[in-house]
């Protein structure tokens, strides 16, 4: 193999690894682009990639880990006079950033909560009979970028007064003032997402 031929072997390695890495994050990402850029219904698109995205994380690592032993190892072809190619494509610092890309891809859902607006807390005087706490199931909720798009879709209706939710149950809890709002309500907002609620308990006061 000539060093063109090296060079370009090594430049496919580096794309299939940003593929692999963008792909595995998709259920993760979808939702926070979804949220900013209002087409909430798309937010669960790629969840049905979720039980893969531990295969194509090792595949990612496996690709850009292949990628680098092929930039460092010595170069040495005895039928092979041509010079090094100049182009930044092809250099060690290139590999450096489409690594640190693919490792900010993958950790997305660990800091994928700093994509939604900050609400801040206001002090709301109700009346503690009107108050109701309700869990919902939810369906569709695969990484904390899920969590955050159904919390920020719950919490921005009026009357809402907490919500959280969690992907590892498959479940969202919502508190909220029933004088101002309806579960109906809720559930429409969250399910205007994407993600879909299929029951609940009844509710507590």
């Amino acid at each position: 193999m000539n060093k063109q031929q090296h060079n370009n072997a090594d430049t496919k390695w580096m794309g299939a690894g940003m593929i692999a890495a963008f792909t595995a994050s998709l259920c993760c990402i979808t939702p926070v682009i979804a949220f900013v850029a209002g087409i909430g219904g798309v937010a669960s698109t790629f969840s049905w990639i979720e039980p893969f995205r531990p295969y194509l994380v090792g595949l990612t690592a496996l690709l850009l880990g292949f990628a680098w032993h092929q930039k460092l190892k010595p170069q040495w072809d005895p039928e092979c006079a041509c010079e090094e190619d100049p182009s930044f494509w092809n250099t060690k610092g290139f590999l450096g950033i489409v690594t640190v890309l693919a490792a900010l891809l993958l950790s997305f859902p660990y800091y994928s909560d700093a994509f939604f607006p900050k609400q801040q807390k206001q002090v709301v005087y109700v009346q503690e009979s009107q108050v109701q706490t309700i869990t919902w199931d939810i369906k569709g909720m695969t990484c904390a970028g899920c969590e955050a798009t159904v919390k920020n879709a719950a919490r921005g209706v009026h009357g809402v007064l907490e919500a959280d939710a969690s992907y590892d149950t498959g479940k969202a809890t919502i508190k909220f003032d029933q004088s101002k709002t309806t579960r109906e309500a809720i559930t429409a907002a969250i399910n205007k997402t994407g993600f879909t609620v299929i029951n609940h308990v009844e509710p507590t006061n």
